[in-house]
Order: structure tokens, then C-alpha cells, then sequence
């Protein structure tokens, strides 16, 4: 499958980056895993559908029709929904219910689609009507920087915000680093002892688990776009 896409950072703290594209042709093809969760907005043959989507905790495969609009924003780790705890989204696609037109329903109110455009306005109003909120403690946790909560408050409220563990997206992150090295065209050998894997083994596993192809796949991969 094409798709044909571009990204831009936001300006709101919630949101890591925000994404539209367009499908090209039909197909399925791989994702890697995903510590964040999404909000993504379809709009294909005169059709609007709204879904929260993810975390992912592996690599797997998506589905889409051609011809289809798609908005990603992605969350930043730490940025939840009160009404509905992240681990429920957890490896999970949820459609959001149609209002009239180019809306949808959440937490019992109408919602006007985003645009590529205007997904701060749109993020503004969802952080200022507390539907979205942002727990500090989460930033604290993966950066390590010293806070006030016991180990088990800490374990509870990252969950709660992110549906994943500490370990699961560090674990995730040391993998997407690997696989970034890999397309630089630094040598798998390399990467093992740069990305801090016990050996080659546990470079592969790593990165079929979380990014979906072996180490010499996104190797071959890069090298050809070099070409």
C-alpha cells in the first residue's frame, strides 16, 4: 500500500506530533509497536469515522482502502483521557460514536472533526473542558528526575496514564534507537553493542517484536533507499 503523508510538530504539550495522509491504494502493511496512543479521524467515500487508538505492545499489521483522508495526533506518554483509562485502549482500535455531519461523540459531547489545521484548537479545548489531562509523573519516571511518590504510586499512575509499564517503553525505545542506527548504516554488530543487546539474537527478537522486520531487513531497506 502508498500512502501519501506529512507530519508537522504541534504547539500544544499534549501532543507529540500530528499526521495526515492519503491512501494511495489498498493494503496491509506492517506498524511497529507504539508506547503512545492516537486519536485518528477517516474520512473515505462521503464516510467519517473517529477512533482512539493503541498503545501497541508489538508489531502487527493495519488495514486501509484507497482513497481514504486520515488525521493521526499523537499523544505525548503521560497525556490520558479520565473517563477512559489508557490500558483500555491498550492493542485496541475504538470507534467513537457519529453525531450529525463532521462530528462524533466523547465523554457525552458533540465534537466537531479536527483538520490538519486546527488540532491545537481542537486539543485546546479537549485539555480545557477536562477531557484530557496530563500527569507530570510520568516525564518524571522516564527521565528519572526526582519526585516525591512511593515506587507503587509511581507504578499505579504511570499505568493509569499509559497502559504500559516503564520497562515496556524503554524496551520500545531501545528498539526504535536500534532501528535508527541500522537505517544510519551502522552495522547490526555494531548496533548490538551500541543499543546494549546481550547479542545478535537478542537484537532480532527485539526488533520482530517491536518493529516489525529483522535487523538485516531494515538494513537491506535503507541501503536500497541510499542507492
Amino acid at each position: 500500500m502508498t500512502i501519501q503523508a506529512e507530519q508537522r510538530q504541534s504547539d500544544s504539550s499534549y501532543v507529540q506530533t500530528v499526521m495526515r495522509g492519503v491512501t494511495l491504494s489498498a493494503g496491509t502493511p506492517i506498524r511497529p509497536a507504539e508506547v503512545s496512543w492516537h486519536m485518528v479521524f477517516v474520512r473515505h467515500a462521503g464516510r467519517v469515522l473517529a477512533l482512539l487508538v493503541g498503545p501497541w505492545t508489538a508489531s502487527g499489521s493495519v488495514a486501509y482502502g484507497a482513497g481514504a483522508d486520515i488525521l493521526w495526533i499523537k499523544f505525548k506518554p503521560g497525556v490520558f483521557m479520565p473517563h477512559l483509562p489508557t490500558r483500555r485502549l491498550l492493542n485496541a482500535e475504538m470507534p467513537l460514536s457519529q453525531a450529525e455531519g463532521q462530528s462524533f461523540w466523547l465523554n457525552s459531547s458533540t465534537w466537531q472533526l479536527p483538520d490538519y489545521e486546527n488540532t491545537d484548537t481542537f486539543v485546546n479545548r479537549l485539555i480545557r473542558e477536562d477531557v484530557l489531562v496530563y500527569d507530570p509523573v510520568v516525564s518524571a519516571a522516564l527521565h528519572h528526575e526526582p519526585h516525591e511518590n512511593s515506587a507503587r504510586t509511581v507504578r499505579h499512575r504511570f499505568l493509569q496514564a499509559t497502559g504500559v509499564t516503564q520497562s515496556h517503553i524503554r524496551q520500545v525505545e531501545r528498539a526504535q534507537r536500534a532501528a535508527a542506527m541500522l537505517r544510519s548504516g551502522m552495522s547490526i554488530l555494531d548496533v548490538v553493542h551500541e543499543a546494549g543487546y546481550y547479542d545478535q539474537p537478542h537484537l532480532t527478537r527485539a526488533m520482530t517484536q517491536y518493529i516489525g522486520y529483522t535487523p538485516a531487513q531494515i538494513a537491506r531497506a535503507a541501503s536500497l533507499e541510499q542507492a
